[in-house]
């Protein structure tokens, strides 16, 4: 099912990993994550995820996780946009369990996986792990690679092992920089797998390598521009894609200044976006400094 589903599935362009809104008295603010949505498509984003890293998924109990998902699946069936969803978990059984519910959803095209946490499988066992969870799974597999995060890395061969399965349609890359694994996986990709850039800094030039596209936090803010970015490059226009390349990355890098995703809501918070700039435990508010900081680089984009 899932195959079928993957020959349809559009990965090119823009996808923001929306943030989770909180009102004042800690609850999901679901209008101001719809408006949200609703705010990134109409600025140029190709598609949403929901229940990413900075929607603090960790910190979401499931009744809030599945409004988050909600909200997000009924404005992508309204926009005719495609929704992912973070899915999946350190063990295998869990990771089916959590792509089941997603049949509740039928707006979910696709399911950001993470590479198991933690748990850190052989290359070989990562490879079972995933090739269980494509047998199983209603929508196509998006790898989530951020092994600063999982403590996994993975070689390009077994990325493309990864990308040869049926059902697993790309890989969001967030690899902490760009080294010869990156270069070596965009010069022999598999059929039907496709490279998104995951570490937001990085996206200009794993654009110039053959990235169809990227799910990046930071592309809540100028969201036209990272969209104007990815289309440069598609295009081959290399005179109007370096600098906004150079510029887009010194706005992520301020945005990732204290940890993901506090300056991005303190940032929201202060353009009126969303309702407060609260995170939850264990993240802290970003300090005032680093919005400054964001707030003037985003102003310098113009």
């Amino acid at each position: 099912m899932a195959q079928d589903i993957a020959e349809n599935l559009p990965l090119h362009g823009i996808h923001v990993p929306l943030i989770t809104p909180f009102t004042r008295t800690g609850e999901v603010a679901a209008e101001a994550l719809e408006a949200l949505a609703h705010e990134v498509l109409d600025a140029g984003a190709a598609g949403i995820v929901a229940l990413g890293t900075t929607a603090e998924a960790a910190g979401l109990d499931e009744a809030e996780r599945d409004l988050v998902t909600g909200v997000c699946a009924r404005v992508c069936g309204e926009r005719g946009a495609p929704l992912a969803v973070g899915a999946g978990a350190g063990g295998t059984r869990a990771a089916e369990a959590s792509l089941a519910r997603l049949t509740r959803w039928p707006e979910v095209r696709a399911a950001l996986v993470t590479v198991p946490p933690f748990v850190r499988p052989s290359a070989a066992g990562v490879l079972a792990h995933f090739a269980r969870l494509s047998e199983v799974s209603p929508v196509p597999l998006i790898v989530y690679h951020i092994p600063y995060r999982t403590g996994q890395p993975l070689d390009a061969g077994a990325l493309r092992a990864l990308g040869a399965l049926p059902g697993v349609v790309g890989v969001k890359y967030a690899g902490g920089g760009i080294g010869e694994e990156a270069v070596a996986l965009l010069g022999e990709l598999p059929a039907g797998f496709e490279v998104l850039a995951g570490d937001d800094a990085y996206l200009s030039p794993l654009l110039a390598l053959g990235a169809v596209g990227g799910i990046l936090a930071s592309a809540h803010l100028a969201t036209d521009r990272f969209a104007e970015l990815a289309a440069a490059w598609r295009e081959g226009d290399v005179a109007r894609a370096r600098p906004l390349g150079h510029a887009l990355a010194r706005m992520s890098a301020a945005a990732f200044a204290e940890p993901n995703p506090a300056v991005l809501k303190g940032v929201l918070h202060a353009q009126g976006r969303i309702p407060t700039p609260d995170v939850r435990l264990p993240l802290l508010p970003a300090s005032q400094g680093a919005v400054t900081a964001l707030t003037a680089a985003l102003e310098r984009l113009g």
